[in-house]
């Protein structure tokens, strides 16, 4: 039986709160990639039925987070090389314009916005709570998107959010010292308060790379050397 990571479903846009749900789990990082999500056990957990669940997969899969094959059922979409490697080079470009925007906007309310999650992911650090680290985390990239003023870019970083929610959770968990985590973001805050941009720029570069070389290193990727593994 699988660990009850998924809460109980109202009685409410069933669909909806399926889907919902199935995802902040592989987002959140409480199913691995690669796991087995077998329709009985998730619709025992979810209290549903199996309908709603068979949809929610569906949808789950048009977004790159489950992968189903006929007759196999559903899997956690394990992401290979080239995966991680496009998302966070595009990351790099989509963070480090945003900081470019920020400074060059002397845009006042970025810092104390940055500041504030940063407290908050250090004091979830503090308190061990791993799930919460990775919650903030993204706050603090997203927030990074926010700060920027760019509609284009949010839409775009929107585009993509998934995918970076999905591999960050990966990352944070494989971090033996997740303080380190909060801290690895007060340089980044720094430099955009003394409006450096060349070093800001440094920084998101060696913050996003060193994530992406972790998971690289790390990561099982069985997919790997397939044809049309990158999607």
């Amino acid at each position: 039986m699988a660990r009850q990571f998924l809460p109980s479903i109202e009685n409410k846009s069933l669909r909806e709160q399926v889907l919902n749900a199935l995802r902040d789990a592989i987002v959140n990082g409480d199913f691995q990639p690669g796991q087995p999500l077998i329709e009985t056990e998730l619709a025992a957990q979810l209290g549903t039925s199996r309908a709603p669940l068979r949809e929610a997969l569906q949808i789950l899969s048009t977004e790159g987070l489950v992968e189903i094959v006929p007759y196999h059922g559903a899997t956690v979409r394990a992401l290979n090389r080239r995966d991680i490697e496009e998302l966070y080079s595009l990351r790099s470009l989509l963070e480090t314009f945003a900081a470019r925007r920020i400074i060059e906007n002397d845009n006042a309310e970025a810092v104390p916005a940055l500041r504030n999650v940063f407290e908050q992911m250090l004091t979830a650090a503090e308190a061990g709570d791993i799930k919460q680290v990775t919650v903030i985390d993204r706050d603090f990239h997203d927030t990074l998107i926010v700060m920027s003023d760019h509609k284009m870019l949010g839409s775009t970083w929107n585009s993509v959010s998934l995918a970076v929610r999905y591999v960050m959770a990966q990352r944070n968990r494989r971090n033996r010292d997740i303080r380190q985590i909060a801290f690895n973001h007060l340089p980044i805050i720094e430099a955009i308060e003394q409006r450096d941009l060349p070093l800001v720029t440094r920084l998101l570069e060696e913050h996003i790379a060193s994530s992406r070389d972790l998971l690289v290193e790390q990561w099982d990727t069985p997919r790997e050397g397939r044809k049309g593994d990158a999607r």
